[in-house]
Order: C-alpha cells, then structure tokens, then sequence
C-alpha cells in the first residue's frame, strides 16, 4: 500500500510541473490583471468595458478577445472608444475587427516619436468596446475571452524601460523580455 502511495504522489507531482514552470511571473511585482466588463445596452447592444490593474508604468498594450453569442447569432465588435480612459493620451490605439472569426484585437502604445508617455500605475478603465449583431437577432448572452489573433497578438503589456530610481538608459537586447507582462485575464458581468 506505501509503494502504491509513493507512486501515486510521485505521479501527482510530476503532473504539477508544467502547471509551475508555466505559472504567470510579473518581473515587478504583483501579477496584473485585465478585466473584460459586460453590459447590455438593449436587446442589439452590448459593451465590454476592458479595465487593466498595474503596479509598474506600462507603454504598450496588446488585447485581444474572442467574442461569442451563440451559434445562430453572429455579432460583431464594431466600434471602440478610448476617450476618457487611461490611454487617451497614447499615440496610437488601434482596433480591428474580424467578423470571420468573431475577435477583436486592441492595441495601444504610449510612444511613435520623442514623446516620453507611459501608464502609470494604477487601476481604470482604458477602453470600451461596442457589440451589435449583424443578423437583427437579440444578443441574449455574451461571451468573451482572451485569444490570440493574427499574425501573433496574444494577451501582453510592455513595461516601461525605465522603472524606480535607476538609470534612464537604452534596454539590452538581452534584457528586453523581461519587460514583457502576461497579466491574468478575467470577465465581469454587470449586475
């Protein structure tokens, strides 16, 4: 019975391996993590409202999300509005819909040029997104998760180079993906 135990404990072990060495690791801190808020407008409408919780500055972001109302109800993410959220005053915040496979991808970056702008730490809204149905049928419900979206949009924030009180110097090369953060990803439904 013991030998019978130690096996089974040793395989138990073995299967929690991969499960550790893949466990989501934030170079500065506590985990981040990017919520997906659902609400209703009306029977046509819903929005996703993606708010993001970060300790360190950030100047890139990468969302994407897969949208579903069920088989027979086909939608689509047909506009976003950054105004007033966290990001409003980056660069460049892009949205692209594809219907064919019912995603979104959202993409922000703080800097094109000589600007210096980040998102500072902090908890908030940084955009919301508009869901319609292209068949005139009610959205009764909506899901939506995370994804990755051609040519290799996955879930991703960048954090910026410069972090606490060291020096503001380029990054090596070697070093750069340490920047990268695969923050935790969860969906609310309003009440």
């Amino acid at each position: 019975m013991k030998l019978m135990l130690k096996k089974v404990f040793l395989i138990a072990v073995l299967l929690m391996v991969p499960a550790v060495v893949s466990a989501q690791i934030d170079q500065f801190g506590t985990l981040d993590t990017v919520y997906a808020d659902l609400d209703k407008i009306n029977d046509m409408t819903w929005t996703v409202t993606v708010n993001y919780v970060n300790d360190q500055r950030v100047v890139g972001l990468s969302v994407p999300l897969k949208i579903d109302a069920g088989k027979m109800n086909r939608i689509v993410a047909d506009s976003a509005i950054y105004t007033g959220g966290r990001v409003d005053q980056f660069a460049f915040k892009g949205f692209r819909a594809d219907t064919s496979i019912q995603c979104v991808t959202l993409g922000m970056i703080a800097n094109l040029g000589p600007t210096y702008i980040n998102l500072p730490a902090g908890a908030g809204r940084l955009v919301t997104v508009f869901i319609s149905s292209l068949d005139g049928k009610p959205i009764e419900s909506l899901t939506v998760d995370t994804t990755t979206t051609s040519p290799a949009n996955s879930l991703m924030t960048v954090a910026d180079h410069i972090q606490g009180d060291g020096p503001n110097d380029t990054l090596p090369f070697t070093e750069r993906d340490k920047m990268q953060i695969y923050p935790a990803f969860v969906v609310r439904h309003a009440k």
